[in-house]
């Protein structure tokens, strides 16, 4: 039996990339997860991956896959997706917020007024989102006064990177797992925020192969990438930390996290953190703080 036997999550956006890794960490250790992506058909997105293709994977880890098709900027998918975990499983003890609108144009080196206005959307999935999924999750978990929300963020909250839209959705990521946090506090919810740093995603792969030229920038240098199960490891030993209301508030960077629990990669790499080169988070767990309550 893993140690998340008997644990419920939702992660959005899992049909590749991160979400995947996530769900795929997550069921590793007996969770059942709640797939939640736009991608149902081989060919509906230009990259590959499922929801149910990531679900089945969550079988054959020794958890269980749930696929649900949900757009995260349509209130009313969202709002049946948590129904149906409600009504199903009776409990929810993990949201993974992960969903997040990349434009095909994320990485080009325009200034945001020659970059399309529907870069918003950005805005629309990645903030707004991750508040209708956190504000539908508290109401399963605050009953039960237990549970973890996990904003997947990154660098980007604190250092330029990519563009405008990207960095002012990261910080408003960063800020609102911090303020839910307080809200959360007296109901046994613990809210955090995570940084990543380069992982390799499909569309990261994608990326690196046809501009070789990133991988001599700090912020896509292979050298200190990770996979994209190493922030699920993360989340798997949070989900199960006694002492998690203790973090509840805070902005972390995966790899100094993983450090502190003794994890490393799917290889048995160690993760560096970034936080010399890249920047620090400036939200701390909120029993540190002195003000703002």
């Amino acid at each position: 039996m893993g140690q998340l036997t008997g644990k419920v999550a939702v992660v959005t956006g899992a049909s590749r990339g991160i979400g995947k890794g996530i769900a795929l960490a997550l069921a590793e250790q007996g969770a059942t997860v709640y797939v939640t992506g736009r991608t149902v058909k081989d060919g509906d997105h230009a990259l590959p991956g499922t929801v149910g293709e990531t679900a089945k994977q969550c079988d054959a880890r020794g958890g269980r896959g749930i696929a649900v098709a949900v757009d995260h900027g349509d209130d009313a998918q969202v709002a049946a997706l948590f129904d149906r975990v409600a009504q199903e499983q009776g409990r929810l003890d993990i949201l993974v917020n992960n969903a997040f609108a990349l434009p095909e144009d994320l990485t080009t080196t325009l200034p945001f007024w020659e970059k399309p206005l529907s870069n918003w959307e950005m805005v629309d999935v990645g903030v707004r989102s991750n508040f209708t999924a956190a504000w539908h999750a508290a109401k399963i978990m605050t009953p039960q006064r237990s549970g973890l929300i996990v904003a997947i963020s990154g660098y980007v909250g604190v250092t330029y990177t990519y563009g405008t839209v990207f960095g002012t959705a990261k910080s408003a990521v960063d800020r609102m797992a911090r303020d839910m946090a307080i809200e959360l506090e007296p109901h046994g919810v613990a809210s955090l925020s995570l940084w990543q740093g380069l992982t390799f995603t499909e569309r990261a792969n994608r990326n690196l192969a046809a501009n070789p030229a990133m991988k001599s920038r700090t912020v896509t240098n292979p050298l200190v990438g990770c996979s994209p199960e190493f922030p699920g490891r993360v989340i798997a030993a949070l989900a199960v930390d006694p002492a998690i209301m203790a973090r509840s508030g805070g902005t972390f960077i995966t790899a100094e996290v993983a450090q502190d629990y003794g994890i490393t990669d799917i290889d048995g790499k160690v993760i560096p953190s970034l936080r010399a080169e890249r920047g620090s988070p400036i939200w701390h767990p909120i029993n540190e703080s002195s003000h703002g309550r």
